[in-house]
């Protein structure tokens, strides 16, 4: 009995190590992550890394030449289209370490394990929670100096 239980435990570190392993290796695939995107006319190249922060904002010459709201908006387009493409490849990094089913767009944004009555804003938008009512406190009916207003 002792061999079956110490065979089992062996097993057990072996699945863990192999399971630390794989998530070394996501954390190195994921720290890789970047994407550049450039504007149609390439006046604009932006680069972002996998949380789509902004690394790298090259502009052209011809970038000079666009009236300043128009370059404005060709930078946040393109810095969007960056970001997404950031984003497919961050998908596709997590997708072999998560379990079966597990939609990895979903996991990042953090509503992987949500409804989407939960995710939806709630259709009493003025309403507060009866735990949330702070009109009933006594610190609401006091100043400054600690007397109260009422």
């Amino acid at each position: 009995m002792t061999t079956d239980h110490r065979a089992r435990v062996d097993e057990l570190l072996a699945d863990y190590r192999r399971s630390r392993e794989q998530l070394a290796s996501v954390q190195r695939d994921l720290a890789g992550v970047t994407a550049a995107a450039s504007s149609p006319g390439g006046e604009v190249t932006a680069v972002v890394d996998a949380r789509g922060t902004l690394t790298d904002l090259e502009l052209t010459d011809a970038a000079y030449r666009l009236r300043p709201p128009q370059l404005a908006q060709l930078v946040v387009r393109t810095a969007r289209e960056a970001v997404a493409l950031a984003a497919e490849r961050t998908y596709r990094a997590l997708g072999p370490a998560l379990p079966a089913g597990t939609d990895p767009e979903a996991l990042v944004r953090g509503t992987a394990d949500l409804r989407p009555e939960e995710i939806a804003p709630s259709a009493r938008p003025g309403r507060v929670d009866e735990d949330e009512d702070f009109e009933q406190r006594d610190w609401l009916d006091v100043d400054a100096t600690g007397r109260h207003l009422r």
